[in-house]
């Protein structure tokens, strides 16, 4: 636990050995290759820069379409385009931030932003963002959420370029051979799973994330059938609240059962994958793998509709979180790097972005886009986070620790609930204690 609650303190000394590995770093020119702490500069506004997309392999096609039209729009900034995978976006960052290599300009969500700028290594936006034609055309309670996750002072380190949202996705056509309701209560969710599952013929009601990324998911199931709606009690999380406890119980019992065994090591590729295949009632995902459902099975073999509603008769979901785009400080090309940013997020490009990812758009014109209404999930899940249906459970990302605690700390914790070598209480109570410890000290340093 102690090395779990020094990690921000490290943070700041990060910043101090970045200075000085700095300094004796092989330099690569005006294409981003400082460390943290190097304030860099705003450079000619022309010239190369170079931009990691932190969703490499998934986003790379679209990336590299909105890539060609900004040197179309802008023949005089060439940007070099570096894919790297979700799983591996952070480490391969805070690397750089100690030893030098950043980008000028790359993906910045909200549950990394705030290690990233207590490490000091993202170039505050605010100023940029007041001064531009973007200002008062994004979605504000997107602006407003990396904000609040940035570490506390309010300072806005990302622009938002999209919101995701968790969704049930459920095949109609197994549904309605076995004369099943659509799941829209947990009850009816286990209900189906159970039924829908014939192991012998490899037919399962559900596919569980037992690999990387597996938290969210299970603390969407545990407070989606709670019912509980606040993180914090005071100073102590909820997390360990004894009805979340027993849910996550309920859901974690579902491995083997009625999912396959192959789920243990399931990241959401391989998950979408599985599910994609066709043999399979249910899967928990976000909207962005909408297309690559319509692809596999066609729009009408399966729906994609808001998270269960829980005994309470509301639905209790985690927050998902913002994605955006931020400039590093290191950066020796800012003003290309803003102007890449800017062009990214603007009506068009962030539609063209959006539509691609099946995503809901920060660009509040983009957001009007004819494409929203026929794109099913996102319709839901819109009008879920809008019409009072829907109470949001705000996870903790301004807490630097929090990327850490909820992936490196306890994702291999999570397995061995599924295999049944650690209770969910234990697995809870765990995860529990390095958050309210690291509460503590965040209240302690931000007064």
């Amino acid at each position: 636990m102690k090395i779990s609650i020094r990690r921000s303190r490290r943070a700041a000394m990060a910043v101090a050995l970045g200075s000085v590995l700095a300094l004796t770093a092989t330099a690569c020119g005006d294409d981003g290759s400082g460390a943290g702490g190097d304030k860099g500069d705003e450079g000619s506004g022309k010239g190369k820069i170079v931009f990691w997309d932190n969703n490499g392999g998934v986003r790379t096609d679209i990336w590299k379409e909105i890539i060609a039209d900004f040197q179309k729009a802008n023949p005089d900034i060439k940007v070099e385009y570096v894919g790297i995978a979700s799983t591996e976006y952070q480490s391969k960052v805070d690397t750089a931030i100690q030893g030098g290599g950043l980008p000028d300009v790359g993906g910045v969500g909200a549950a990394m932003l705030a290690g990233f700028s207590a490490q000091n290594a993202l170039e505050p936006l605010d100023d940029r963002l007041a001064g531009s034609s973007l200002n008062g055309k994004l979605n504000e309670n997107m602006v407003d959420s990396l904000k609040a996750a940035g570490g506390g002072d309010g300072t806005l380190y990302s622009i938002p370029t999209s919101a995701n949202n968790g969704v049930l996705y459920y095949r109609t056509d197994l549904f309605k051979k076995a004369g099943l309701d659509e799941p829209t209560t947990w009850e009816k969710f286990y209900d189906a799973a159970a039924k829908l599952t014939d192991a012998k013929k490899n037919e399962f009601g559900y596919t569980i994330r037992g690999g990387a990324g597996s938290i969210a998911q299970a603390l969407d199931a545990a407070y989606g059938q709670s019912g509980i709606t606040s993180f914090w009690d005071g100073d102590k999380t909820t997390l360990n609240d004894p009805k979340n406890v027993a849910a996550l119980e309920k859901y974690a019992a579902l491995y083997k059962k009625d999912t396959p065994a192959a789920d243990l090591n399931n990241d959401f590729t391989k998950m979408v994958a599985q599910w994609d295949s066709g043999t399979i009632g249910m899967l928990n995902h976000n909207l962005g793998s909408y297309q690559d459902h319509v692809k596999a099975l066609g729009a009408d073999k399966f729906r994609g509709i808001p998270q269960p509603i829980g005994t309470s008769g509301k639905r209790v979901q985690v927050s998902n979180p913002v994605d955006g785009l931020g400039v590093f400080k290191s950066s020796k090309n800012k003003d290309a790097a803003w102007k890449f940013i800017e062009f990214a997020t603007s009506h068009a490009e962030n539609s063209k972005f959006n539509k691609a990812a099946g995503q809901v758009p920060s660009n509040n014109e983009a957001a009007g886009d004819a494409w929203i209404q026929q794109a099913e999930p996102t319709k839901l899940a819109a009008a879920a986070l809008t019409d009072g249906s829907t109470s949001i459970v705000q996870l903790p990302y301004y807490l630097p620790d929090w990327n850490t605690i909820s992936k490196a700390d306890n994702e291999p914790n999570f397995q061995k609930v599924l295999l049944g070598d650690m209770s969910a209480k234990e697995f809870l109570d765990t995860m529990a204690d390095q958050l309210n410890k690291a509460q503590a000290e965040w209240k302690e340093q931000n007064g």
